[in-house]
């Protein structure tokens, strides 16, 4: 496969996010992406089992458990794919959790959805990010 081949392939990501509001804005600027969302742990789980994905976004609590421990378990099979976590909650010692579990980037809510887009690019390696550019 050559390099401009996979390009044109749409990177796989799931969202695991229980505010049904934030998957619907984020599936809407993540268009050059196959996205799917789903809204609790128990959702996850069969995802991350039987598919391989691109990159995670977890927010960091869930209805039904906790985005560090989901992260833990991606961890144990997908090794490299970028994680990140989304949440409210932006003290020191959430985010540390986060990042110790496997995540590589933590957003705090309210975010702007092109910080979430620059982000995702850079995980990825997408060379039409300008890395270092304001956003």
């Amino acid at each position: 496969m050559t390099e401009e081949s996979e390009r044109s392939i749409p990177k796989k990501v799931l969202c695991v996010e229980d505010d049904r509001d934030t998957c619907e804005v984020l599936h809407f600027v993540m268009t050059d992406y196959e996205f799917t969302a789903v809204h609790s742990v128990e959702e996850a789980k069969p995802l991350i089992e039987s598919q391989s994905y691109d990159l995670y976004i977890l927010d960091n609590w869930l209805p039904d458990g906790s985005g560090v421990d989901l992260c833990k378990k991606i961890r144990e099979k997908h090794t490299r794919t970028p994680i990140i976590f989304t949440s409210a909650i932006g003290q020191l010692k959430e985010i540390d959790l986060a990042m110790e579990a496997g995540a590589d980037r933590y957003l705090v809510k309210p975010y702007e959805p092109e910080a979430l887009i620059k982000t995702v690019k850079e995980l990825l390696h997408d060379p039409s990010v300008k890395l270092g550019a304001e956003s």
